[in-house]
């Protein structure tokens, strides 16, 4: 199992205020984000495999994984390091069947029914969601709040991955809620100087990190 930590960048191209992705993912990375989320609920496959190609090109040399939102061809076409998906996608254990053990894959939790299923798994992380309401994300069940955080932390072996509606004002707190890693939407794409917004929320994270430690 990889372990899954740190700043987790999440893409939306309609957030990104007209600047092109890849300007808003390098600087993410250069502002200390460890894992990017491609999502593009609305790319034809040709363009999306297009896009992927050269998000993970830029990736490459930070050594940082580029994980693709929902579509397991996709990351199988253009060799990404992992996929997240959730439970409206493709069941894990087929997933893991088609990738195999060495690509990461996280799962969605929205229920506690989901957490439970997850146990008999092995997923590399639990994406909690959302912790927060949002309006990125308008299909879940609820919000899991701080308290849903630590209490699937009490229960679950896998690394939890936070997201929704998180910023730099609560991050702090669902680290010490329990969260491994924070992912976020529009507190880097749609933040005037993405670098320096990567910046502030990496120091919370590692500020919280060696606390629990």
């Amino acid at each position: 199992m990889k372990k899954i930590k740190g700043l987790y960048l999440v893409t939306d191209r309609d957030l990104c205020g007209g600047r092109p992705l890849e300007e808003i993912v390098l600087a993410a990375v250069r502002g200390g984000a460890a894992c990017v989320q491609l999502r593009e609920k609305n790319l034809p496959t040709r363009a999306f495999v297009e896009e992927a190609i050269s998000i993970k090109a830029l990736l490459t040399p930070f050594q940082v994984p580029l994980i693709i939102n929902d579509r397991i061809d996709v990351a199988l076409a253009i060799g990404a390091e992992g996929v997240h998906i959730g439970q409206e996608d493709m069941p894990y254990h087929l997933a893991r069947r088609i990738l195999g053990r060495g690509v990461i894959i996280g799962l969605s939790v929205e229920t506690w029914d989901d957490v439970v299923m997850a146990e008999r798994w092995d997923v590399d992380y639990l994406g909690v969601s959302p912790v927060f309401e949002t309006p990125t994300k308008t299909d879940t069940r609820g919000s899991w709040g701080l308290e849903g955080i630590a209490r699937i932390r009490a229960y679950s072996r896998h690394p939890l991955v936070a997201i929704g509606g998180l910023n730099a004002a609560n991050t702090g707190a669902a680290m010490h809620a329990g969260a491994d890693g924070i992912a976020v939407v529009s507190a880097i794409c749609a933040a005037q100087d993405p670098f320096l917004a990567s910046q502030e929320l990496c120091g919370i994270i590692d500020d919280r990190a060696v606390i629990k430690d």
